[in-house]
């Protein structure tokens, strides 16, 4: 039993010192650049809550990896930022904001659509040629909405009043 013993001990200690430089090869650094900060905030028009729609914040400055944008759901005038998991939040950064809100209504779309919406659906694009904005179109893309906000190392409060 003890020669047993004596071979599994030096394979257990590999084993474990193994497992150990995955753990911390897979985990963040202490620079804090892969942290993500809780952002949420008010959006408002003409003085009311936009009662739904979505927010975008795209990074002026894309960090590794490219494209780390954060969004989020407008409802009742309020959103929190998602980046890889529901309310994480945003990487420290600047950014360019796009606000979206229109009078589609996703839940009677998909009932029309027995539960399928999508792109290439025709009722689908039947209900977005149709959709009325809610808010002025130059907020729909971050290049014309000329909304800002810099995501800093701390919890992040942005409210945006939007006009025409």
């Amino acid at each position: 039993m003890n020669a047993v013993m004596k071979t599994l001990r030096p394979m257990a200690i590999a084993l474990s010192v193994a497992a150990t430089l995955v753990v911390l090869g897979c985990s963040s650094d202490d620079s804090g650049l892969d942290r993500r900060y809780k952002v949420s905030g008010k959006v408002t028009y003409k003085g009311q809550g936009v009662p739904k729609g979505g927010i975008t914040f795209e990074p002026t400055n894309p960090p590794p990896p490219a494209g780390r944008h954060a969004s989020g759901t407008i409802k009742d005038g309020f959103y929190t930022l998602t980046t890889a998991t529901e309310g994480d939040g945003a990487l420290p950064g600047d950014y360019k904001v796009a606000i979206v809100s229109t009078d589609i209504d996703m839940t009677a779309l998909s009932a029309k659509t027995g539960g399928m919406a999508h792109q290439g659906d025709a009722e689908f694009q039947k209900v977005v040629k149709n959709a009325k904005s809610l808010v002025p179109a130059k907020y729909n893309r971050a290049d014309t909405s000329e909304l800002k906000a810099k995501v800093e190392a701390k919890s992040n409060t942005f409210d945006f009043e939007l006009t025409d």
